[in-house]
């Protein structure tokens, strides 16, 4: 993880760094080249001539207001394909908050690549170390805590998107389990209580023992709790942790089952949340539930039709085996709320739905709550960080769509209509009324795509923190 440092003057940077400004940037020297540059009127990049730095970069203006669409971070995504130091000196004389939060938390981000995997033979490229932070002398201790702030999230962040994109094959519910573990061993404040499959039968997890009962790497229920305080409300959540999802007996077609090994990313973001909250020490207790499992095929499978029964005693027809994630989700916000009847809130977080991604691209995780204090905070909570939510319906006209006639409830609706509402319609019969919950479906934010290829992009670990930070 690079570190980083305030400096007034530029005659203090490192040598042979990359300077990133803007174009009006009062503190750039008053050359030739620098003239020039700002005289262009889109990006003006130099890497000759450049001298004390290695390489020049001049955006305009309007970037470094751009919190909408991610201006400055799409035009620094090229130059940081390929660094040619690996120290950057930013100008944030005159950024806006949100704007820089993204661009800190993409540059901290550059910690971790897939060559950092050792799956591919490639040479060692220049990677940023340090982020040297132009600023002038009174806006230094504001500075300071965004800094600070931004630098731990995206050390929970490269956690998760590391893990998220190791293949499959290795990255079992056990494997997750173990780094887990290794990772939350680095913080005192951290434990871990793992159940296994025996123990989630004992426990009657019975819809998270249906889906991982058919794979050959048993299910595993890892529950990460967090004591920044030593009383006071404990505040929740979950993550769906489907290690590959096949389908199942509803097998999926190709196309559709390449990008499965993310299936995890609820599950992986809530380690990286609970890993950026203890290097940020904050004063709460948390407890982060990973429901891992293998959605697979074979003997043991669940079959369409299987009703299955959770640990609160609700039965699900299991009419589609390709909505799984819910299942497990469900599970575990049963087994929640029955350890923590008064938690302060459960947020449940998961890659569930393509349909999402249809209603919203991209851009917005999807919010599906009852609770309006929640739905309020939550999206408040997005437009600070950049890290944004786009709400969704959730109220009783969705019944019919979990009706069963064999069981308490099916898990999706016959109709094949609002398939991300009813999917969040089933899962909140698992909270208690007495309990806030919150559905995130992330499965449009939870991958950056670029080029046609998809990497774990480590959301909504930032919207997530923001939402704790305001919340004591």
């Amino acid at each position: 993880m690079a570190k980083y440092q305030f400096i007034h003057a530029l005659s203090e940077a490192a040598p042979q760094s990359h300077l990133i400004a803007r174009t009006a940037c009062p503190l750039l020297p008053d050359t030739a080249l620098i003239a020039e540059m700002r005289e262009q009127e889109s990006v003006a990049d130099a890497r000759f001539g450049c001298a004390p730095f290695a390489r020049i970069t001049l955006l305009p203006e309007a970037l470094w207001q751009d919190s909408l669409t991610e201006g400055l971070l799409t035009a620094l995504r090229p130059l940081m394909a390929s660094p040619v130091s690996p120290e950057v000196v930013l100008d944030v004389t005159a950024i806006d908050d949100v704007v820089l939060a993204q661009v800190l938390r993409f540059l901290f981000n550059q910690a971790h690549r897939l060559s950092d995997l050792q799956l591919k033979n490639t040479r060692d490229a220049v990677r940023i170390e340090r982020i040297t932070a132009l600023c002038l002398p009174e806006q230094q201790e504001k500075l300071e805590a965004i800094f600070h702030r931004q630098q731990a999230i995206a050390c929970g962040m490269v956690v998760a998107r590391r893990l998220a994109d190791t293949p499959s094959d290795r990255c079992t519910p056990r494997f997750v389990v173990e780094e887990a573990q290794k990772a939350c061993a680095a913080f005192p404040a951290l434990r871990c209580e793992v159940l296994d499959e025996k123990m989630i039968v004992e426990q009657g997890l019975g819809l998270l023992h249906a889906v991982g009962k058919g794979a050959t790497c048993p299910p595993r229920l890892l529950a990460i709790h967090y004591d920044g305080v030593s009383d006071g409300p404990v505040r929740c959540y979950v993550g769906k942790g489907i290690t590959f999802d096949t389908g199942g007996l509803w097998l999926k077609e190709g196309a559709g089952m390449y990008t499965m090994k993310y299936d995890m990313c609820g599950a992986a973001n809530v380690l990286g949340l609970m890993l950026a909250v203890a290097e940020l020490r904050l004063p709460v207790r948390i407890m982060g539930v990973l429901a891992l499992a293998e959605n697979a095929i074979g003997p043991d499978a669940m079959q369409p039709g299987t009703v299955a029964t959770a640990c609160n005693g609700t039965t699900v027809e299991i009419n589609n085996t390709d909505a799984e994630g819910r299942l497990v989700l469900a599970d575990a916000i049963a087994w929640v709320s029955q350890r923590h009847p008064q938690a302060r809130y459960i947020i449940d977080i998961a890659t569930l739905t393509g349909a999402v991604v249809k209603a919203l691209g991209y851009e917005f995780s999807g919010l599906m709550t009852q609770d309006e204090l929640m739905r309020d905070f939550l999206t408040r909570a997005g437009k600070r960080s950049g890290d944004e939510v786009w709400s969704l319906p959730l109220d009783a006209r969705l019944k019919k769509q979990t009706e069963s006639t064999i069981a308490d409830l099916c898990n999706t609706p016959t109709n094949n209509a609002a398939i991300s509402a009813s999917a969040a319609w089933l899962l909140h019969h698992f909270c208690p009324p007495t309990i806030p919950w919150a559905h995130l479906d992330i499965s449009g934010t939870a991958l950056w795509r670029e080029n046609g290829r998809s990497v774990a992009s480590g959301r909504p670990i930032p919207l997530l923190v923001e939402h704790l930070m305001g919340d004591f």
